[in-house]
């Protein structure tokens, strides 16, 4: 007997929210660099994410994908200052990284980057197979047909974990159909 599952990348985005509330904005242990607040959202057919990079050149910003993970870097200077003796200097400067673990069903070759106001708006779509749509069934020699709402992911069958790792960057899946960016 075969199992057929759906896929949903919204899981691990509950799960990525749940883990950033559980965590607060600490860096985690160990960490040297500084951290990246991050917002991240759907609306729509699109996943947003704003990222605080306040003080940051937009020159020194970084943005690849590779293997679906996305990783953001920028370095922000500290401030020279000749003869300074510092009272407090809190302001963390260095070089920053942020990474994501991207689900499939994500049009990676059209995400686009925007920095404006110390904040970078990364702007991923759904890809086109991921999205819901109707098929139309007829049936032969009754002329009439009726239709089918389904989606990409909802056809393709697959093991029970939906062949992601067990790792907390893996793809991950839920029962909505399509996936969601993971912070690393």
């Amino acid at each position: 007997m075969s199992t057929t599952t759906s896929h949903d990348p919204f899981r691990a985005l509950d799960r990525t929210f749940d883990r950033l509330l559980a965590e607060g904005l600490r860096a985690p242990s160990g960490s040297t660099g500084a951290v990246m607040p991050m917002d991240l959202y759907r609306s729509g057919e699109t996943f947003v994410a704003h990222i605080d990079l306040p003080g940051v050149d937009a020159e020194s910003i970084d943005i690849d994908v590779e293997d679906r993970t996305l990783t953001v870097r920028a370095q922000r200077s500290a401030p020279e200052a000749e003869d300074a003796q510092w009272l407090s200097r809190e302001r963390p400067s260095g070089t920053f990284a942020r990474q994501l673990s991207l689900g499939r069903g994500l049009a990676l070759d059209r995400i686009e980057a925007d920095y404006r106001d110390g904040v970078l708006t990364l702007t991923i779509p759904v890809a086109e197979e991921a999205k819901p749509r109707r098929i139309s069934v007829s049936h032969a020699g009754s002329g009439s047909s009726r239709t089918i709402e389904s989606s990409a992911s909802d056809s393709r069958s697959s093991s029970t974990d939906g062949g992601s790792s067990s790792s907390d960057r893996g793809s991950q899946t839920d029962s909505g159909g399509s996936q969601t960016p993971q912070s690393a």
